[in-house]
């Protein structure tokens, strides 16, 4: 089970790597132009704010434990990224984008596995 977790928190790693850098790097007009429609209801400082704490949540789900320096990081973020998904559920649900809230979903199950995995059974 704890490969399955490192292979977990590797594919939310990335994936919320990849979201919070093209969030910081962009503005926020050529996001809401390549599909994220969410932007336009958010100030860009939000957005901005919403990319950094993506790319610290991937480092998080990675690093501490990687280095074994309070690998009670990788559970804490991960937590994290179950709130901000139930916030992008909520956000695309009020904007009636009901395509991508099974994602930001699944997104949030796997986020809840490696939060359970490694507060508990299978920590550090």
């Amino acid at each position: 089970m704890n490969i399955v977790l490192w292979i977990i928190a590797g594919l939310l790693a990335a994936a919320f790597l990849a979201a919070g850098a093209m969030k910081l790097a962009q503005p926020t007009e050529k996001l809401a132009a390549s599909g994220m429609g969410f932007v336009e209801d958010f100030p860009p400082a939000l957005v901005k704010t919403i990319g950094a704490l993506e790319v610290l949540a991937a480092i998080g789900l990675i690093l501490p434990a990687a280095v074994d320096i309070a690998p009670v990081f990788v559970p804490l973020a991960a937590v994290g990224l179950i709130a901000m998904m139930i916030g992008a559920v909520i956000t695309h649900a009020r904007r009636k984008e009901n395509k991508s809230i099974p994602g930001n979903i699944i997104l949030l199950i796997l986020a809840a596995v490696v939060a359970w995995g490694r507060f508990r059974p299978y920590s550090f």
